[in-house]
């Protein structure tokens, strides 16, 4: 009779996978942990842009999962999921590998949703993971540099019109960092940062609409037009087929064209196949397919398999698909495992929304905070920057790239020798006390530094 295995897979490297893992070595859990992810680095999602804009480099945003788990007892597997066998209790890879687990966390969040539009995944850039970003990057590069040498008017002008297909939160951040870089890439080429166009193609009647950043939208729809280049926003319009050179969309009942060599899909998600093969019947899933989970974090049918982030819904519950809510689900399910692994009950997971920051261009962002005040300009800015680095994944990771982007952010960029005084003081009331926190231990450091090299003199 073969021994039973007591060791927990964790199925995904977001912010769910990641944080339970890390929570897990940070409780001392007694069983053996197996992180698997086909991708070598860990994704910041929210703070994608700024790596994708170059305000930001790949060791704050896109860190290798071997630094974030390095010393924490994790074991990082990278290699691609093919198959889940719950009954089995089996985690069967593409390597040919296999694992056995005592229990099992689904953290593989969602995938890029086309909807079945035709040419869309062949032709349209999706922006999920780091590759995605740098493809995008490199392309529109192309687009400029072919532009500039272009003599034909219409040609230039396909050439230089950027699409962004979808109006939620992701389109809406997407739209406005197009619109603040692309004319400074092109101006700097010696093109007319004029001639730059990015439309934001919307199927609602609203952007924002149904979005849990929803309050901010007249914000941001002023904001939007106040960009490098103003964005053009068109709405009520269903994209139906992306071309290489065009992209139709269907509004009033009539087929139109917009021709463009840049597509961007930020139309959506869909659920993670992997997810929506497992043997749970429809009942126990949600009317996105998801599987529901208990309070706990548990699937219904098989108590051992805990999953959360986007690839999971809790039994009469409503939460966002947002960075804070499945951070928050990772520590809990860390929680619950270890006191499984402890003859112990495991707790409903609770999660605290904070409220919403969305980014509106470079250094500029518009912020909700705990749906009690808002927050618009350059001041939401520094406050979105400083609450999602301060929520970077380890604390050796998060104070590097906090102090850097201070160090960048606000004593290069906001800091003059007439009112460093208030520029201080208005800097640490804006960004909270997370940051604040890095700010005394940066000086702190300093002053330890200062003492050691006077100890040295001596």
């Amino acid at each position: 009779m073969d021994s039973p295995v007591y060791q927990t897979i964790i199925i995904g490297g977001g912010f769910t996978g990641l944080f339970t893992a890390l929570n897990l070595a940070h409780e001392h859990y007694p069983r053996s942990v197996i992180l698997i992810d086909s991708n070598e680095r860990f994704c910041f999602k929210p703070l994608l842009y700024e790596y994708f804009d170059g305000e930001m480099d790949s060791i704050q945003v896109v860190p290798r999962f071997s630094e974030l788990l390095k010393g924490s007892g994790v074991i990082f597997v990278q290699d691609t999921v093919q198959a889940i066998d719950l009954h089995q209790r089996e985690v069967k890879l593409v390597s040919g590998n296999s694992y056995n687990y005592s229990n099992l966390v689904l953290a593989l969040g969602s995938v890029t949703g086309y909807h079945q539009v035709a040419g869309a995944k062949e032709n349209a850039f999706p922006f999920w993971t780091q590759t995605d970003a740098i493809a995008l990057d490199k392309h529109l590069r192309d687009c400029l540099q072919t532009a500039i040498q272009t003599k034909d008017v219409e040609q230039r002008r396909k050439l230089l019109t950027v699409v962004v297909v979808g109006g939620g939160a992701s389109g809406v951040e997407m739209a406005a960092t197009l619109a603040d870089f692309l004319p400074h890439w092109y101006q700097a080429l010696g093109g007319n940062s004029q001639e730059i166009r990015v439309i934001l193609l919307n199927h609602g009647h609203k952007i924002l609409d149904g979005d849990i950043n929803d309050p901010l939208r007249p914000f941001a729809e002023k904001e939007l037009q106040k960009r490098s280049t103003a964005i053009e926003i068109i709405t009520q319009a269903e994209a139906t087929a992306v071309h290489p050179h065009t992209l139709e969309y269907k509004t009033n009942n009539e087929i139109k064209t917009l021709e463009t060599h840049t597509t961007v899909w930020t139309a959506g998600t869909s659920l993670h196949p992997l997810i929506q093969d497992l043997p749970i019947p429809k009942e126990h899933r949600d009317v996105h397919h998801r599987p529901l989970v208990t309070p706990t974090m548990q699937l219904l049918d098989f108590p051992e398999v805990f999953a959360g982030g986007d690839c999971a819904a809790v039994v009469d519950s409503s939460l966002p698909p947002t960075a804070q809510v499945a951070y928050q689900q990772g520590a809990n399910i860390a929680h619950n495992l270890k006191a499984l692994a402890l003859g112990e009950d495991p707790k409903p997971a609770r999660v605290n929304i904070r409220g919403t920051l969305l980014k509106l261009g470079i250094n500029d962002a518009a912020a909700n905070l705990f749906n009690v005040f808002e927050v618009t300009g350059e001041p939401a800015h520094l406050i979105r920057q400083g609450t999602y680095l301060t929520l970077l994944p380890t604390p050796i990771h998060d104070f590097k790239a906090t102090t850097e982007w201070l160090d960048e952010e606000i004593f290069h960029h906001h800091l003059d020798t007439h009112d460093i005084g208030k520029k201080v003081v208005q800097a640490v009331e804006l960004v909270g006390a997370g940051v604040v926190s890095v700010l005394a231990a940066r000086k702190l450091l300093r002053m330890l530094g200062d003492e050691s090299k006077k100890d040295k003199n001596i």
